[in-house]
């Protein structure tokens, strides 16, 4: 069986301060107060090719979830920050939202300029 162990020093690829206000800045974001809220793709695709004829584009997001206490209801642990992705409509993020937070919804690339698509995320609070 392989194994991969990454470690949290040397493997750790830091987001500053100004990096982080960058990112926040870029994504698109709203705000949960508490309660119980499932969050999934809604609809849509996105890929790192304009003319994309090799692969089909794919329904995935990376969310940046923070400012607030919540728990991950897959984890059960309860946390003031975290990264969650989401990949195909069938994956989904259910979060008890304690304190109010945010909810930042974005794509990483190293050239924007070719990517198309866009991704829908439900967010439904359950009542």
């Amino acid at each position: 069986m392989a194994r991969l162990t990454i470690d949290s020093r040397t493997n750790c690829y830091v987001l500053d301060e100004g990096r982080m206000k960058a990112l926040q800045t870029t994504a698109n974001s709203t705000t949960l107060t508490p309660g119980t809220y499932i969050i999934r793709i809604n609809k849509g695709a996105f890929s790192y090719w304009e003319d994309n004829q090799q692969f089909n584009p794919e329904p995935w997001v990376i969310l940046w979830v923070y400012g607030g206490k919540f728990t991950n209801k897959n984890t059960g642990v309860e946390v003031g920050s975290t990264w969650v992705s989401l990949n195909g409509y069938d994956d989904v993020f259910i979060v008890d939202v304690g304190e109010t937070t945010t909810v930042c919804g974005l794509f990483f690339d190293t050239y924007e300029k070719d990517n198309t698509g866009k991704i829908t995320l439900s967010i439904l609070k359950d009542e």
